[in-house]
Parts: structure tokens; C-alpha cells; sequence
């Protein structure tokens, strides 16, 4: 029924368009046949509307991957360089937060671990919302941030990686069958702001898959009982985002045309100093407004880097 639905707004939207199309057109020749210019121009202006809004459903089609449609997580944690890292993936914690609220998405705090002086070393959110996970399956890899940092007395220029990784959040119409055998389940208790209870009681939960050795972890609730099956949730999320990984991959036929994920790989560099650019290494989308993408300005980014993602497993 879902699917259907989906169809049908589609479907819907494409009727809509063409016949606001015409409507607009015969507006057009009738104000210009009766010389009435203020016709004329409010029905150009809606059909200026009309291709931004095709525009916008023309991406939308390139959300057609079988979980794309699904809330995600989002993974993101620092690189080597202390305190500097930490901030900077701070800064994108917030980034996609800010995009995410933009979008009317809402977004929970699975996990957070703050850096020791400011910043964080990692943290978990879940982004829920239509097509959440389809919008931002292609932020998955390494990201550089170039300024000069504020940590720095000497007022010198660093460089700056962190990782980010997306997964979707899987539904009961999905199945993924985990022994538990193959996993080691770890408790701790959770840190930072939440009171005594947090500090004192043994509710967080890390579990590692061994034959894969992807680990998961939550705390973002008092009881062990919720916190165990969200960590759950997350790893039969995990196990099924490697699986679309690998059927990605296989489609492609070159090793070009490969989604790899993890260090080494970076997607994105942000330049503050000496001059300010953002640029996109895969589809060479830059701009010169660092400052609005850190604010959570990344559809442009995104909708590039969905249509070569498209363009190239339909060329394989």
C-alpha cells in the first residue's frame, strides 16, 4: 500500500503539472489577445514556478533505491588530531542537524561521546522523515575541513578529517537474520549530562558483530531493556546497509565506479582559510559560501552526487 501510495503521488504530481501547463499557455494567449499584461505576467510566473517544481520531482526520482524511502543513522567521528578533529566533527553533527531540521526531518541522539576540551569524538543520530536515508546515503565518507585553528596560539592553519556513515533503518518488511552467537554484547555505563542515575547504573550497551566486526552502541536511554533493543536495531541496520554496499559494487563494473567507505576515501573538503570553498571531490560541485553549507545547505552537493550514483550503476 505504501508503494502505492507513492505511485500514486507521483503519478498525481506529473497530471498536475501538465495540466497547469496548458492552463497557463491558454492564459497567456487569451491576455495577449485581449492585450491584459497583468494576465500575462502572473501566468508566467506560474509557469516559472512550475519548472522549479519539476526541477524538484526530478530528483526526487533518483530516490528509487529499495530503502531509500527509510529513516537512517548517521555515524560521524573524528580523525586523528585531538581536540581540533573533535571540533570539527562537531561542526558536522550540527551541520546535518541543521539540515535535517530544514527539511521539517526529526533527528534523535542515539549516542554522543564528547571530546575532552571541546568537540566530540563520535556520535550516532537517527534522521527520521521521508526519504531521509535517500537523501543522505551519499554523505557516507571522509570529510576535510581546512582553517585556521581556534585551539591554536600560534594562530596556524590546520587540516582536519573526519568520517561520516550512513545507514538505513530497516523495516519489518525487511528480514535480516543475526545469530547471536557471532555477537559480544558489552555494558557500560553511559557518560556525559543525564544525572546520577547515568553515572551510576550499567544501561548502555555495545554490540559487536565478530565476523564482520562492525560494533554498535547505545545510551540514549535509562533503561538497559530499550537501550539493548535499539543497539539491535542498529546492527541489523548495519548488516543491511553492507549488503546494499556489496550488490552496489557488484552492479558496477570498474573499480572507479565503487562506493567505498571509510578513511582514506574523502568525499568533501571545506576550506575556510586561505580562502573559503567547499568542493565535492566525486562530482567537482563547489561553492564559495562555506559558511551556508556548515548551516546545513547541502541539497546541491546531495542531488549531484545522486545523479552520478544513478548514472553510473545504469552505465554498468
Amino acid at each position: 500500500m505504501r508503494q502505492r501510495d507513492d505511485l500514486d503521488a507521483q503519478v498525481s504530481a506529473v497530471h498536475a503539472m501538465e495540466s497547469g501547463i496548458r492552463d497557463n499557455v491558454e492564459l497567456i494567449e487569451l491576455g495577449e489577445a485581449e492585450g491584459d499584461q497583468e494576465i500575462v505576467k502572473e501566468a508566467e510566473a506560474a509557469l516559472v514556478e512550475m519548472r522549479n517544481q519539476a526541477a524538484r520531482l526530478q530528483v526526487e526520482t533518483l530516490l528509487s533505491g529499495e530503502a531509500d524511502k527509510n529513516d537512517c543513522f548517521v555515524e560521524i567521528h573524528s580523525g586523528a588530531g585531538g581536540t581540533e578533529s573533535q571540533d570539527w566533527a562537531n561542526m558536522l553533527l550540527r551541520m546535518y542537524s541543521r539540515w535535517a531540521e530544514q527539511r521539517d526531518f526529526k533527528v534523535d541522539t542515539i549516542e554522543i561521546h564528547d571530546g575532552e576540551e571541546a568537540g566530540i569524538k563520535s556520535a550516532t543520530i537517527q534522521v527520521k522523515g521521508h526519504n531521509a536515508y535517500g537523501w543522505l546515503k551519499t554523505e557516507s565518507g571522509v570529510h576535510r575541513l581546512v582553517r585556521i585553528s581556534p585551539y591554536d596560539s600560534a594562530a596556524r592553519r590546520h587540516t582536519s578529517f573526519s568520517s561520516v556513515w550512513v545507514y538505513p533503518v530497516i523495516d519489518d518488511t525487511i528480514e535480516i537474520e543475526i545469530n547471536e552467537s557471532d555477537c559480544r554484547i558489552d555494558t557500560y555505563r553511559s557518560s556525559g549530562a543525564g544525572g546520577q542515575h547515568v553515572n551510576t547504573t550499567d544501561s548502555a550497551i555495545r554490540i559487536t558483530h565478530i565476523p564482520t566486526g562492525i560494533v554498535v552502541a547505545c545510551q540514549a536511554e535509562r533503561s538497559q531493556h530499550k537501550n539493548r533493543a535499539t543497539a539491535w536495531n542498529m546492527l541489523r541496520a548495519r548488516l543491511y546497509e553492507l549488503e546494499l554496499q556489496k550488490r552496489e559494487e557488484a552492479a558496477n563494473a570498474t573499480e572507479a565506479t565503487k562506493t567505498d567507505i571509510g578513511w582514506g576515501h574523502q568525499i568533501r573538503s571545506y576550506v575556510l582559510q586561505p580562502y573559503q570553498m567547499v568542493k565535492d571531490l566525486r562530482t567537482g560541485v563547489e561553492t564559495s559560501q562555506p559558511s551556508a553549507v556548515l548551516d546545513g545547505d547541502l541539497d546541491q552537493f546531495m542531488e549531484a552526487a545522486l545523479a552520478q550514483r544513478v548514472g553510473l550503476t545504469e552505465e554498468a
